[in-house]
């Protein structure tokens, strides 16, 4: 039986199981990791596991399950809240970065864009020391996730847990990016999610039948298994350890702390912002960080929380539609455009997204009156160099986050999105986006380079890809292994996006299953 074929209960809508004192296996976190774990560590085994999720189910949101209406999930109660600290490089604005309090994760909330990157993403983690990471070798894993539309494919695979295809029916706005791209000399590609993408197409969505195709899918044939447990509304609070083993978590659930043993492993699947929260509340960091929060230091790890990488983008080139714009389809984008900020770059490090809804920072809302038939295009940089930091501000289990990305503060990264907005405006000038233009609503003049600057600083936000907190690598900031074990400490590992020695050149969401599925093939082969 094929994956996308096996029960379709929804997660969550089963009887809830009572909690057990000891597991073979924990799995911190229900997000696309840590679902992909969950399902491959119970089915066709012998072991009892335990998924802990600080949210609730996913079934009967409509703002998840319907592509059209995920930006619904910005500031609802299944988003955590979090923000970007203010920085003087983008006028000390505060930039939300919404993740996903819900079984599925970020991949429940997100806007539904399956994209690996480029294989040179995956070729350079094998440089750095990464072994078992290079494009060839993690290829097999991607394509066990998905079940491709057209069947299977030398790069698509067929029969995994979650649906994708390309964007149908475009609107009049994608078609538009599509048509001025090709005018401009980009290459119009059949697959946007190609090895080495570059050029201008329909997107390629997580979707079936119209419905988000969630890392939930992964847990519906097992959720009922007598072998899973899934824990939601609960969180791990400190992992256990002795005599250099993880031994097990505390776990707040309710107003009940309850300490659950593990015979196997723990696996950290809380993600970027949450992962090294836990690994600090349990002493495992920067031993002179820790002692600031009077933390006892476990393991000295001084990574953890650095190496903080997210794609900036910039809101706000937004014009007025001749025409009506009607109601948006897909997710509000449905085509996407890979360029190079310089001609000698060899991987595309610039994004375009078409959006058929307004789309700025409230600085710039604030200057200018938009109407209502108004669409945007929307330049990002998916090839940052700029590196930030997260730390605890208390040792609370629930205290506030300093979480700082620095954006911009690589001048290389300034130079790359002052070439976005270029490029953006040649874009705009090319007869398929005139034809729809009635006219500029912002910015107004860019006539000067420090008016582009102005612009980028105003309108600079998050693309909400936050990675790399606990990077893989040889190095001293190496947090875990080519295996995610956690260095210094046995049976620890995370699987995560926070594991990313270096953000890849595309959405993050099938990056991060895929590194589910690698660290449940370590587990289960016994390396």
């Amino acid at each position: 039986m094929n994956d996308n074929q096996s029960n379709k209960a929804a997660p969550g809508a089963g009887k809830a199981k009572s909690l057990s004192d000891r597991y073979d296996y924990i799995v911190v976190g229900a997000g696309s990791a840590g679902c992909v774990i969950a399902r491959r560590l119970t089915e066709g085994t012998d072991f009892s596991v335990l998924l802990v999720e600080p949210g609730g189910s996913d079934a009967g949101i409509e703002s998840i399950a319907n592509p059209g209406q995920w930006v619904m999930n910005i500031g609802a109660p299944h988003d955590y809240l979090y923000s970007y600290e203010p920085s003087e490089l983008i006028h000390n604005r505060i930039i939300p970065v919404p993740r996903g309090k819900v079984l599925g994760g970020s991949g429940s909330i997100n806007a539904i864009t399956w994209t690996r990157g480029n294989k040179a993403d995956y070729d350079g983690w094998a440089a750095a020391g990464n072994k078992g990471w290079d494009y060839e070798s993690v290829l097999p894993l991607f394509k066990k996730i998905e079940d491709w539309e057209g069947g299977e494919t030398d790069f698509h695979g067929a029969g995994g847990p979650i649906a994708i295809g390309n964007a149908k029916d475009l609107h009049f706005v994608p078609a538009a990016l599509v048509e001025a791209g090709r005018t401009f000399g980009m290459p119009v590609l059949a697959d946007t999610n190609g090895p080495a993408p570059e050029g201008v197409g329909a997107m390629v969505l997580n979707v079936r039948d119209g419905v988000r195709s969630s890392p939930t899918e992964y847990l519906k044939p097992v959720y009922d298994s007598d072998r899973l447990t899934v824990l939601t509304y609960s969180k791990v609070v400190r992992l256990n350890v002795k005599n250099g083993r993880c031994i097990g978590a505390d776990i707040l659930s309710g107003d009940k702390v309850h300490t659950v043993a593990v015979n196997e492993e723990v696996v950290l699947s809380a993600g970027s912002l949450d992962t090294p929260r836990i690994l600090m509340l349990s002493g495992i960091g920067d031993s002179e960080e820790l002692r600031k929060l009077d933390i006892e230091t476990i393991v000295h790890l001084p990574g953890v929380g650095k190496n903080l990488q997210d794609h900036p983008l910039i809101a706000g080139l937004c014009f007025e539609a001749s025409r009506p714009i009607g109601i948006p389809n897909n997710n509000l984008a449905g085509s996407v455009a890979l360029w190079k900020s310089k001609k000698d770059l060899k991987v595309p490090d610039l994004m375009y997204l078409p959006l058929q809804v307004p789309y700025l920072t409230h600085e710039i809302a604030r200057e200018y009156e938009v109407p209502e038939n108004v669409f945007c295009l929307v330049p990002g940089l998916v090839g940052p160099k700029s590196r930030g930091y997260l730390k605890m501000r208390t040792n609370r289990h629930d205290g506030p986050l300093e979480i700082q990305p620095n954006f911009i503060s690589a001048p290389e990264d300034l130079e790359a999105l002052v070439s976005a907005v270029h490029i953006a405006m040649e874009l705009i000038n090319q007869p398929a986006y005139q034809a729809i233009i009635k006219r500029r609503i912002v910015p107004g003049k860019l006539d000067s380079r420090a008016a582009i600057e102005t612009f980028i600083r105003d309108g600079l936000t998050s693309y909400f890809h936050p990675v790399g907190t606990c990077a893989m690598g040889p190095g001293a900031d190496g947090v875990v292994d080519s295996d995610l074990r956690v260095y210094g400490i046995e049976g620890l590992r995370i699987a995560d996006a926070s594991v990313m020695p270096s953000i890849t050149s595309a959405n993050t969401n099938a990056a991060t299953m895929m590194i589910g599925e690698f660290v449940s093939r370590s587990i289960l082969t016994g390396k």
